[in-house]
């Protein structure tokens, strides 16, 4: 059973840590105040920022609020804060700074996770284990209709011996 937890869970030490990373909220949070204090300096409304950068509001309210559910995945969020650095013109990189200290911290977050490395559909492992289902499948299959076709020619010896 520890060998299934090992495979599907996170490392202990990745559990302790999920819930508590302060490197992990105060880039974000720093990234919040940067975007909120800029567009109140520019008299930008979110629906005004929105329509300018082509950002969704509903993304705009989450890097601003800093909500970490609804907030992109680092390669999404960093094209996103390049385009807000442009349009609340903001020091070139001062954002993108910011979230690549994040792309660090996932990455080591990332290895202690293991199930991920499997892949069944595109490596070899996932090739032969397919394989071996399938040839399982076939022998079950065939075991089941080799017994019903025994069944059936033995009831029909039996009907032909009554008939008689």
């Amino acid at each position: 059973m520890n060998i299934l937890k090992n495979l599907f869970l996170f490392n202990k030490k990745s559990e302790k840590n999920k819930e508590f990373n302060p490197g992990l909220v105060d880039q974000y949070l720093e990234i919040a105040k940067l975007v909120k204090e800029a567009r109140i300096q520019q008299n930008l409304t979110i629906k005004e920022l929105s329509y300018i950068s082509k950002i969704p509001v509903r993304i705009i309210n989450s890097i601003e609020n800093n909500n970490q559910s609804t907030r992109p995945e680092y390669p999404f969020i960093r094209s996103i804060l390049i385009k807000l650095e442009e349009c609340l013109v903001l020091k070139k990189n001062t954002l993108i700074n910011l979230a690549s200290k994040e792309r660090k911290i996932l990455k080591k977050k990332g290895k202690d996770f293991m199930f991920r490395k499997f892949d069944l559909i595109n490596t070899w492992q996932g090739s032969i284990l397919y394989f071996f289902i399938l040839v399982l499948t076939i022998f079950i299959l065939k075991r089941y209709f080799i017994l019903n076709v025994n069944v059936i020619e033995i009831q029909n010896i039996e009907n032909q011996i009554i008939d008689k």
